[in-house]
């Protein structure tokens, strides 16, 4: 067992530059600590240490103590540091020593910037201007919404293709560092490389990950913790469906989506919600997210779809339990739930799409055709189109502008669910 483990120190360090700077960071990992640059913020974390592992409390505790002098000694209270007037000063390096052990840590606005401060083995400290506010508190329509994602790092599950794709590519025009997770690897890592060379910089990471595996999971959010130093959004998107009449379904097609779409959330949620709280220990007053992107069908059941429709309204169960336990660390926990994405591969897939398997099954009376299918369900919604990715967008950003609500499912249908 390690003594210092990356991805319990990574987030505490990036909850104190948050906390001083009231701005998102990247902390990363270095790749050596010898020789140990000049000017970097040290700190032993030894005391911390329980039966050989780090107790994140204790090194929460610790870290926020001794960076809290560090600033002192370099600017009273962190401000006006060198007569820069409305600034505060942190650590751009953190050298960490615990049972021997040493790890460097090196923060930046982005992930390129942190790298580039440990690859010049750059240690000078951070002179950064203070935010007039958080985008989330200004209350003012002069801002743009989606300036509440900028800088921030999120992660998108199943983020490959549908509406985690067009998540992903929202989120990295707004401005945000994404995490792409997808049992299709090979689609993560395309349009992570598209968006990466779009933007002439690192905006998006592909990882691999199946939300039904814990193990996959938990080792997921390690690898973000390891790399980014934690995250501020995460959106569980990953979901199946498999259309059958209880009558019909067989218990492994019935299993295999409650597995996905429920118990996804919940191991999702567990890791993710272990992650922010590490973070939360040393930035208390920065608000986490977790966004579960639920279905209009999680609001009113589904005929002959009855797997996915209860995998959804649990997970709309789980959304208001989770946010009325994890509230206490600073994460909102809410749900989205959109119409028909009729564009997507959920629907217009020609082999596995919902189109084809409501036509196969029935589920449409007196439909001949794919096109007959879509037609019907065009013709429920009365803005008279299916939802798209900007509408789930718009409503993502109001849930992350949002500091006083949690535990809420946003309907995003074109008017066909309504309040009631």
């Amino acid at each position: 067992m390690n003594a210092i483990d990356h991805s319990i120190v990574a987030p505490l360090i990036r909850g104190l530059c948050m906390s001083a700077s009231k701005l998102p960071r990247a902390v990363i990992p270095g790749a050596g600590v010898s020789p140990a640059p000049a000017g970097c913020f040290e700190i032993d974390l030894t005391a911390a240490l329980k039966s050989g592992a780090l107790d994140e409390e204790a090194a929460a505790k610790a870290l926020t103590e001794a960076c809290d002098e560090w600033k002192f000694e370099r600017a009273p209270s962190g401000a006006e540091a060198s007569g820069k007037a409305a600034t505060v000063i942190l650590p751009s390096c953190v050298l960490v020593r615990a049972g021997g052990e040493e790890a460097l840590y090196w923060s930046g606005a982005d992930l390129d910037e942190a790298r580039a401060r440990r690859d010049a083995n750059d240690a000078s400290p951070w002179y950064v201007a203070k935010p007039a506010a958080d985008a989330r508190s200004l209350g003012s329509s002069a801002i743009a919404r989606s300036s509440v994602v900028a800088n921030r790092i999120a992660l998108v599950t199943g983020g490959a293709q549908g509406f985690g794709e067009e998540i992903v590519r929202g989120l990295a025009a707004s401005g945000a560092s994404v995490f792409i997770a997808d049992l299709n690897l090979a689609g993560a890592e395309k349009l992570a490389a598209e968006l990466n060379a779009e933007r002439g910089k690192t905006v998006a990471i592909a990882l691999a990950s199946n939300v039904a595996d814990e193990a996959s999971v938990e080792a997921m959010f390690r690898l973000i913790a390891e790399t980014a130093g934690g995250l501020d959004l995460c959106v569980s998107n990953a979901g199946v469906l498999k259309a059958a009449g209880v009558l019909e379904q067989d218990l492994a097609a019935f299993k295999f989506v409650t597995d996905v779409n429920y118990t996804g959330f919940f191991i999702v949620s567990k890791h993710c919600g272990r992650l922010m709280r590490r973070q939360n220990r040393t930035a208390p007053q920065w608000k986490t997210d977790i966004v579960q992107i639920n279905s209009k069908s999680g609001l009113e059941g589904s005929n002959k779809n009855g797997a996915y429709a209860g995998g959804k309204f649990g997970s709309i169960g789980l959304v208001a339990s989770f946010a009325l336990e994890l509230v206490e660390y600073g994460i909102k926990v809410n749900a989205i739930c959109p119409g028909n994405f009729f564009d997507g591969p959920l629907w217009s897939d020609p082999e596995k799409g919902l189109f084809i398997q409501y036509l196969k099954t029935g589920k449409v009376p007196g439909a001949k055709t794919v096109a007959d299918v879509k037609a019907f369900y065009e013709a429920k919604v009365p803005m008279k189109r299916g939802c798209e990715g900007a509408d789930v967008m718009r409503a993502l950003y109001y849930i992350v502008e949002q500091e006083y609500e949690t535990g809420q499912a946003v309907p995003v249908t074109g008017g066909q669910v309504m309040l009631h």
